[in-house]
């Protein structure tokens, strides 16, 4: 089902996959995504609870399936295709991501082939392989963070790839308009999920993302969400090639 002309923000019969979609941001946007009607389709690599209490806290009758694939594997990518089968995609949200946060002088080649892998290359493989099941309208959403952008203590490799797949993004936009299938990018501020647990200094980056903030608070994951939805729906068919900031003017004090 198609949404009607004048309702260019209902996701109502949309097929989305969210690769990463168990998980933080990810789980979520595939939350969110199902409670506007949507069918989703998400994986993830190893958290098998993750993926079965996302599956708890949604109806019995939910539009979401869950896989097991590693995206920087042929054998993912096929779990993948495989999952999506022969019906159309409405879109695509890449909320994969993963890293290693050091120093420059305790990061090696094998973190940068690591995290490459994921943020970036797997990204571009997975939209090469899912070109024919992508349609006139869809949307295509990648997940970045302020790091593309701007520098912060043991980030650089992560916010390398990011600025990586930022780039990738407006390229991508560019060459898959013609056949009606936009490209963004969503950007959000610093949001609490377990994912901050790998940074050394957790605590100081909070602190310094409250104290950045106007509002005065962390960017919450249903702001990310509600972003990813307008991202995806057509209400935003004129964007294309954008980098979308979610942080509540987090950016706007440097």
């Amino acid at each position: 089902m198609v949404p009607m002309a004048n309702e260019p923000f209902s996701l109502a019969g949309r097929r989305v996959l969210v690769a990463g979609g168990t998980r933080g941001i990810g789980r979520a946007i595939s939350a969110h995504f199902v409670s506007c009607g949507a069918q989703v389709i998400a994986n993830y690599v190893r958290d098998d609870g993750a993926a079965h209490s996302l599956r708890d806290t949604l109806p019995a009758d939910a539009a979401l399936e869950v896989f097991r694939a590693d995206l920087t594997t042929a054998e993912g990518k096929q779990r993948v295709l495989e999952a999506i089968g022969a019906s159309p995609l409405s879109g695509v949200v890449y909320a994969a991501a993963t890293g290693v946060h050091k120093s420059l002088a305790e990061l090696t080649l094998r973190h940068w082939d690591f995290t490459f892998a994921l943020n970036v290359r797997a990204f571009f493989d997975l939209i090469k392989a899912l070109r024919p099941s992508l349609g006139s309208g869809s949307s295509v959403v990648a997940i970045s963070s302020e790091g593309a952008v701007h520098a912060f203590p043991n980030y650089g490799l992560v916010g390398a790839s990011k600025g990586a797949l930022e780039a990738l993004c407006r390229h991508l936009a560019l060459e898959l308009a013609p056949d009606g299938i936009r490209v963004n990018v969503l950007s959000p501020g610093t949001v609490l999920t377990d994912a901050l647990d790998a940074f050394p200094d957790k605590e100081r980056l909070v602190r310094d993302a409250i104290a950045r903030s106007p509002r005065g608070r962390l960017t919450t994951l249903e702001e990310v969400a509600s972003a990813a939805h307008f991202l995806c729906s057509d209400a935003s068919a004129g964007m294309n090639g954008h980098t979308l900031v979610v942080d509540g003017g987090q950016r706007i004090r440097g």
